[in-house]
């Protein structure tokens, strides 16, 4: 295509069309099981601090800085703590150098939250979701399976994949095992940074596996990858989150939600240390979301579903590019 066409959209309008309508079929979901949409600042003075996020910044008119949102998730729990039970949103979310095939700086998350729910009933709701808005597409994508969707832990996965567990493997082990099996290290690296070998071991050999037959779960990841979930003591103590994958892709991300205000203040400052030590840019530590979870969050399980993703399986589509009107490059 000419630079003369760049102005047309990479998506076909017979896929946009469909896109909508599968809002519509998701919404009506959300509908019927009792939650109700909310908006909330795309535009904030707070964001997330997540050493692996980078958020857009501006500035207002009186100089201060905000934020483009790299989720919802604040602004949705400020509404639990004061009260709400059962939301959801569909919003626009920011994240700077996150390009490719299957990333957008700018993309359409749905974001939800429930009071009472855990988050195996989350599973539960996800499946059902995933399952009314690909049935509702034509043709029915080839990858839906008609039994209950596979729930595998982080270890019963790699013991399937790599035939070991990893979460009580030493640093070393798990070295030696990323080196035996992924076949390029990335360089920097450091020889101490277990997370990091694991989520190179996960990267490299698990997630390409997964919903490969179907869509499926996995759940409990390693303690120190909880980010806002809460963590379950036990030999290891593990985070009660879980992610969904189909055909190797992420689709979503769910957590039973982290309420205790001074681990939340706890695991902010880690992340902002980090943020520090790499260099990164400095981001508030401390803000209304501390101040309302100190005024009590309610227990909860939420979920961030990437809906340009979950469009794109649905429709058969191969990148993001071809479910979106205007992707990055064309924005």
């Amino acid at each position: 295509m000419s630079a003369r066409d760049d102005w047309r959209p990479t998506a076909s309008l017979e896929r946009l069309a469909a896109r909508a309508e599968l809002l519509g079929v998701l919404r009506d979901v959300f509908l019927r099981a009792g939650y109700w949409e909310v908006e909330t600042p795309i535009l904030s003075a707070e964001v997330g601090v997540d050493e692996h996020l980078e958020p857009f910044v501006t500035r207002a008119n009186d100089g201060s800085e905000r934020f483009l949102q790299t989720s919802p998730e604040f602004g949705m729990k400020r509404l639990l703590a004061a009260g709400a039970r059962m939301i959801y949103q569909v919003t626009r979310a920011f994240r700077r150098d996150e390009s490719g095939p299957r990333h957008n700086p700018e993309f359409t998350m749905i974001e939800w939250y429930g009071v009472g729910t855990q988050y195996h009933e989350q599973m539960d709701f996800v499946e059902q979701l995933v399952r009314q808005v690909a049935t509702s597409s034509s043709p029915r994508p080839d990858w839906l399976i008609e039994q209950p969707f596979p729930r595998l832990t982080y270890d019963q996965a790699f013991e399937r994949v790599l035939e070991t567990t990893v979460l009580e493997l030493s640093i070393e082990e798990l070295v030696g095992l990323a080196r035996r099996k992924v076949p390029e290290i990335p360089v920097g690296l450091e020889a101490d940074d277990r997370d990091g070998w694991l989520n190179l071991l996960l990267a490299e050999t698990v997630e390409p596996t997964m919903g490969q037959c179907g869509p499926e779960f996995l759940f409990h990841y390693p303690a120190s990858q909880a980010a806002l979930a809460r963590v379950r003591p036990g030999t290891p103590p593990v985070a009660e989150r879980f992610e969904l994958f189909v055909k190797g892709i992420e689709v979503c991300n769910g957590y039973q939600e982290l309420t205790d205000a001074e681990e939340l203040a706890r695991r902010t400052r880690e992340q902002a240390d980090i943020r520090q030590r790499r260099g990164q840019r400095p981001l508030p530590v401390t803000g209304r979301l501390e101040e309302a979870q100190r005024s009590g969050l309610p227990d909860c399980s939420g979920v961030a579903l990437g809906w340009d993703r979950l469009v794109m399986l649905v429709l058969g589509a191969e990148c993001l590019e071809d479910v979106m009107a205007f992707p990055f490059p064309r924005a």
